[in-house]
């Protein structure tokens, strides 16, 4: 059983969180672990918890151990552990019950001496999602580039945007992708074909008039299970398998992609009660989590999506929330950008040169 560089995994309480984070991407499992000197497990850090601190505004060079009191009052206070040798029908059934895809495995005197999986014990070499690109728009910010190329088009590093978004579906064990086109479809299709050269199963929608950002998923036939939405300009690392376990969790019915974004306001502001100054800050630096164009919608989603109708994905979301539906925020901490504007397509082409957008094997992530 013992497989894994598990020593990679530990993790000192008094480390910094973002620490915590690099040993979770570095592991590839969704999780770090959370040791004493004598190797003895003090908790588990998993992904949705680092989330899930970023959406409560956590300093992330604060200690881990803060994560670990979040956790002090919850169901999650104590890690699932097992003892080594425990009989696979065992760990399944364990798993099943927690809802984890991930158990540390003891020693005879509880020290951490391996991880087990999900995978390794019900292998599986796709993630049980399809996907969509939302490959319509004519890019009209990025002109001239797109006078006689759809954007998902354009190069980047040597080959579309479009591949790169496919491929990392691709390595995330998504194999049926649905591509909505409007402008020039004809340059993706005779490009792309049905998926076969890229290791996917391709199927297109065209929409005869521009549907919006959510439009064309009217179109589309209602799914079975859950389906990932991915704006046909948007670069990412992001895991889309952690993402899902992050939705099955929140028990959502959408789950939006967030990124943080923060920007510098160049004056002093100035804040008044009436006529009265009340407090002066100096350039002060606003923070904001914004929508990273990448989407996961449960089948009951498609009862709110208009048939054949232009519509927004900020008019779903919306439209769920005043229906009483469940949309949680899932923060994108991996690499994301957003090509389309000059600027950051430019910045896109350094970024592929220096390597930020190498791929990498998502694994086996844990849940909780």
């Amino acid at each position: 059983m013992l497989k894994h560089p598990i020593k990679e995994l530990f993790i000192s309480p008094t480390a910094p969180i973002r620490f915590a984070i690099e040993n979770i991407d570095r592991g590839g499992m969704g999780i770090t672990l959370v040791v004493n000197d004598e190797q003895h497990l003090a908790g588990t850090i998993s992904d949705g918890d680092v989330r899930r601190a970023m959406l409560d505004g956590v300093d992330l060079n604060q200690p881990v151990r803060i994560l670990l009191e979040r956790k002090a009052n919850t169901q999650y206070s104590k890690p699932i552990t097992a003892q080594v040798g425990t009989a696979p029908d065992t760990l399944i059934a364990l798993m099943r019950e927690y809802a984890l895809t991930v158990i540390p495995i003891l020693s005879e005197d509880n020290r951490v001496i391996d991880l087990i999986t999900m995978e390794e014990l019900i292998p599986s070499d796709t993630l049980p999602l399809q996907a969509v690109i939302m490959a319509g728009g004519f890019g009209s910010r990025l002109q001239p580039f797109t006078a006689q190329t759809p954007k998902p088009m354009l190069p980047v590093g040597g080959r579309p945007v479009m591949e790169v978004i496919l491929e990392k579906l691709r390595l995330a064990g998504i194999q049926k992708i649905n591509v909505t086109t409007h402008y020039l479809p004809e340059k993706i299709t005779e490009h792309f074909g049905d998926g076969k050269d890229f290791g996917v199963e391709l199927s297109y929608v065209n929409e005869e008039e521009p549907l919006g950002t959510g439009g064309a998923l009217g179109l589309l036939p209602q799914p079975t299970g859950p389906i990932l939405v991915v704006n046909g300009d948007v670069l990412t690392q992001v895991n889309y398998r952690a993402m899902l376990a992050f939705h099955k969790e929140n028990l959502a019915d959408m789950t939006v992609a967030v990124r943080q974004y923060e920007f510098e306001i160049p004056y002093g502001v100035v804040e008044c009660d009436g006529v009265r100054i009340k407090a002066l800050r100096e350039k002060p630096r606003i923070e904001h989590f914004i929508n990273a164009g990448i989407y996961l919608l449960s089948p009951s989603v498609y009862d709110y999506i208009p048939s054949g109708k232009h519509f927004n994905m900020t008019d779903l979301i919306q439209w769920l929330i005043d229906a009483g539906r469940i949309v949680v925020s899932f923060p994108v901490n991996e690499y994301w950008l957003d090509v389309g504007q000059p600027k950051d397509y430019a910045r896109a082409q350094q970024d592929v040169e220096n390597g930020l957008m190498a791929n990498k094997d998502e694994g086996s992530h844990e849940a909780k």
